[in-house]
């Protein structure tokens, strides 16, 4: 290779490396976001749950409002 070609090649070697770091840091967001919105839908399915449980308390006269 002459020594133009050698520098395009090791120029474009280093973008895609470049690019590959960034998608790859883009990846690992894109799970932590993923486990994060898991875990707010469980929070968000207990809660629900237990204002569930609670309406119904209410509606059966078990609830006492004094706590």
């Amino acid at each position: 290779m002459t020594s133009d070609k050698q520098t395009e090649y090791n120029t474009l070697l280093e973008m895609w490396r470049e690019e590959k770091k960034k998608r790859q840091d883009a990846e690992q967001e894109i799970e932590k976001l993923k486990a994060d919105l898991a875990r707010e839908k469980e929070d968000r399915q207990y809660d629900k749950m237990v204002h569930d449980r609670e309406l119904a308390d209410l509606f059966k006269g078990k609830y006492d409002k004094g706590k």
